[in-house]
């Protein structure tokens, strides 16, 4: 996968109101989306200097960071997700997992995870090993996708952000999280060679900025 632009603005929640309804009078939902909408769980791993989060806080040019997800609680569907930034431009690679893998990763048992064939599984493994990555916290979210196929768009916003805290039990639906301090809403837009004027006038919120939030860093406000 060819890496992609992409842009973060934190926005008010009268922002979010006024771009629900420009985007959804002119762009596509995405097809998973129910209602509108999807839930996303999030398992996020570190090491124990926290390698991840400082790289992204002191803005590392070449970063990257591993994360479990699910989306709308169903865990029958389970992706192991790789993050890439560089050059400000990001790249996702991402694999299904089976269940036994699923359970092996939020546990942080690399013995159960050698014999995979995966290169992204294996990966992990090998960092694990080697870095000291281990499931570090939760990170639930509400999002809205929009799509857009010239340039291959992808506008999200995000809101409802909740940590984990330092909980990893990622795989029970009752696990608590709590609101992730402050944390605005975000609106992202991802593409590829190019962005359409349409789409740039569409996301326009004035008093915005491009920003560097993250959810992950904004989930470990509470250790």
């Amino acid at each position: 996968m060819e890496f992609r632009h992409e842009w973060k603005h934190e926005i008010r929640p009268s922002d979010l109101l006024a771009l629900r309804s420009r985007l959804g009078a002119v762009l596509e939902r995405d097809r998973h989306a129910v209602n509108g909408c999807y839930e996303i769980r999030s398992l996020y791993f570190d090491n124990l200097a926290d390698k991840a989060l400082r790289e992204k806080i002191d803005g590392v040019n070449g970063r990257e960071k591993f994360r479990v997800r699910y989306y709308n609680g169903d865990l029958s569907q389970v992706f192991l997700e790789k993050k890439s930034k560089w050059n400000g431009l990001c790249r996702k690679e991402q694999v299904q997992l089976s269940r036994e893998e699923v359970q092996a990763i939020a546990q942080g048992d690399v013995s159960r995870l050698e014999g995979s064939k995966n290169p992204l599984v294996w990966e992990l493994c090998f960092k694990m090993t080697t870095q000291g990555l281990r499931p570090r916290t939760i990170v639930d979210y509400t999002r809205e996708p929009f799509v857009y196929a010239p340039g291959n768009v992808r506008v999200t916003l995000d809101s409802n952000i909740r940590t984990g805290m330092n909980g990893t039990d990622f795989l029970n639906p009752n696990c608590i999280t709590i609101p992730a301090g402050d944390a605005p809403a975000i609106l992202e837009v991802k593409w590829d060679g190019f962005l359409p004027s349409l789409i740039r006038d569409l996301v326009q919120v004035p008093g915005t900025h491009t920003s560097a939030f993250s959810k992950y860093a904004a989930c470990r406000i509470y250790g």
